[in-house]
């Protein structure tokens, strides 16, 4: 199954993505799923039912939670939780309640994710492609992920109808619910893709092999091209 993992509502005030648009043509895009993430509200859920849709779209409400050790796209009964919590604070809460955080860009120049919260095993699932990152800060993400073999993940972060489904999670189970989303997170049951016809490409570099994404395709991919970096 194919999920787009971070997607943007005009929830947040920096996207104008209507969810009206995104469930009338998500499965056009190819897509089986969408996150929604807003920015620190999943306020978005009084707008539809979540689960899976008439047309067999299924819709996932989470969001994008900031701390000053970065952002996380946090899964589970989180309707009601704090604003303002420490990255240590929030990831003792989803051990607690039973949810999942993924490291959202986390090598992103303007808006990292602290290292130490991978290295001390506190973050075990990472962003390694962001539809709206740098060539470098993906392939960053995708070297951290192998150095502590990581669970990986994939998201256009759209904030435009434009950028939906660019990038997508791949399942290698069903996912129907909220828990189902929780579960395959957590059981690295998932990997990263490019959604664009016909190739998978990034930057002008085109990657025709999708089943090294497992093994860090983006690493891999790079060195075969550029033998002397």
């Amino acid at each position: 199954m194919r999920f787009d993992l971070h997607v943007h509502t005009t929830v947040s005030p920096c996207s104008n993505l209507d969810i009206g648009d995104i469930l009338q043509n998500a499965r056009d895009f190819g897509l089986d799923g969408i996150c929604i993430t807003d920015h620190q509200t999943m306020e978005i859920r009084h707008c539809f039912k979540e689960g899976v849709q008439d047309d067999g779209l299924c819709v996932i409400v989470g969001m994008e939670y900031t701390t000053s050790d970065g952002d996380f796209l946090v899964f589970g009964p989180l309707e009601d939780i704090s604003p303002d919590l420490s990255a240590v604070e929030l990831f003792e809460l989803l051990e607690k309640c039973g949810g999942v955080a993924v490291a959202a860009h986390p090598f992103r120049t303007l808006m990292p994710v602290d290292e130490y919260l991978i290295q001390e095993g506190l973050c075990s699932i990472i962003e390694t492609v962001n539809g709206r990152n740098s060539y470098l800060e993906n392939l960053r993400a995708d070297s951290c992920c192998r150095k502590y073999d990581l669970t990986h993940t994939g998201g256009s972060d759209a904030h435009s109808l434009e950028e939906l489904g660019k990038v997508v999670t791949r399942f290698t189970m069903p996912v129907k619910s909220r828990s189902d989303l929780v579960f395959a997170l957590k059981n690295n049951r998932c990997y990263p893709e490019w959604n664009m016809p016909g190739q998978l490409s990034y930057h002008g570099l085109v990657f025709l092999n999708p089943p090294i994404l497992g093994s860090g395709w983006l690493g891999h991919a790079f060195k075969c091209l550029n033998p002397l970096f």
